[in-house]
Order: C-alpha cells, then structure tokens, then sequence
C-alpha cells in the first residue's frame, strides 16, 4: 500500500473511532471510552509515522 492510501486509512481509523468514543462517552461507558481514546492515540501516532516522510 501507497503513504497515500495509508494516511487516508488511518485519518478514516481516526474518525469512526471519534464518532465511537463520543457515542461511549455519552452513554457512560468510561472503559469503552478510555479505549476507543486508547486506538485513536495510536493512529494518532501510526498516521505522524507515515506522513512525517
């Protein structure tokens, strides 16, 4: 896979675990929320890796 298609797929990663850490977020599940937290941090990270070249 191209850095292209990466960074589009992790920006996508990042915003359907948005969208899920609102939805835990606003019902009460903390722990769901803390995860969701978890996995958007590490795309966070994944994305800066491969957009940093």
């Amino acid at each position: 896979m191209n850095r292209r298609r990466l960074s589009t797929m992790y920006v996508f990663g990042i915003a359907l675990n948005g969208a899920a850490l609102v939805a835990a977020a606003s019902t009460g599940a903390t722990l769901y929320a803390v995860t969701f937290a978890l996995v958007m941090v590490y795309l966070g990270l994944r994305y800066w890796m491969v957009s940093r070249n």
